[in-house]
């Protein structure tokens, strides 16, 4: 059986994943969601600029 305590004894985190994790949370990235939100607002504004309106 494997012996979890002595295993996280051993443990020795990779530097390289530490700095790519704060690279990563630092950045401000866009996933699918943001970007179809944001495209939504856009043709709605559009939408109510040519009608004169607000349209939902």
């Amino acid at each position: 059986m494997i012996d979890f305590e002595e295993e996280l004894k051993r443990f020795k985190p990779i530097p390289g994943v530490n700095q790519a994790e704060e690279a990563i949370l630092s950045n401000d990235l866009k996933d699918i969601s943001d970007i179809v939100r944001q495209m939504t607002e856009e043709l709605r504004e559009q939408g109510a600029e040519t009608t004169g309106r607000y349209r939902r």
